[in-house]
């Protein structure tokens, strides 16, 4: 039996910030919607055996064009929490049969994840069971007692991909489920119902989300000076 990642590509939100009535991740970004970019950063890593993508039932025809052979779509919840439970209880017979030992949940919102990124989370969340990129949040501070303002230390801006081992993901969404707790994401929800250590991975600057409408223009210029330097390193 041979064993394999799982990665979960979540689009199914609306992304009304963005200020476009096309689902967000659909939008047009250096000549491909935002979330073929995510889908194909996760095909390039070897240990990804499964590419789920998760979405709304209107953008089903939307989804089916970025998909392409191998993706399998998932309908979404109401929430964030409830469409991931959704894709890890498609993914439950393969769980539960040792086919899928780790899952790594990503935003659709994050087009320019690299690869490289991917293997290093899914690197550490088979070491230690869990792992969560992020970036040294030096711009925030706190308040003590005193209304003194001070740096917090350690402080970090979490990004996606999120990984964990795949029983203990499982089983913690389903008790989350039955006790009607809703976390921020994957890592709250696994902090509460799981034992399982969580790792900080160094994140990338470029791994930025797409809310706002400026965020499409700075990322099809990081995606025109990858492109350029790819060609100049030839």
């Amino acid at each position: 039996m041979e064993t394999t990642a799982a990665a979960v590509v979540l689009a199914s939100g609306a992304g009304t910030r963005v200020g476009a009535k096309l689902n967000k991740v659909y939008l047009p970004l250096a000549g491909r919607r935002v979330v073929a970019w995510s889908l194909d950063a996760f095909r390039q890593v070897p240990g990804i055996g499964v590419l789920v993508l998760v979405i709304r039932p209107q953008d089903r025809e939307l989804a089916e064009e970025v998909a392409g052979d191998g993706v399998e779509i998932v309908y979404g919840g109401d929430t964030r929490q409830a469409s991931e439970l959704n894709a890890l209880r498609h993914l439950a017979p393969r769980i539960a049969g040792g086919r899928v030992d780790a899952v790594l949940l990503h935003d659709a919102a994050r087009p320019l994840v690299h690869p490289r990124l991917v293997d290093a989370v899914l690197a550490r969340t088979r070491e230690d069971g869990g792992a969560v990129p992020g970036l040294a949040a030096d711009d925030v501070v706190g308040v003590d007692a005193g209304h003194l303002v001070a740096q917090v230390p350690g402080a970090i801006r979490v990004q996606t991909p999120q990984g964990f081992r795949a029983g203990p993901l499982l089983e913690a969404y389903e008790q989350a489920e039955r006790e009607g707790f809703v976390g921020t994401d994957t890592s709250s929800c696994m902090e509460r119902f799981s034992s399982l250590p969580i790792r900080w991975v160094p994140g990338a600057p470029e791994n930025l989300k797409i809310t706002y409408p400026h965020d499409l223009v700075v990322a099809e210029r990081l995606l025109a000076r990858g492109a350029r330097q790819a060609r100049q390193a030839r």
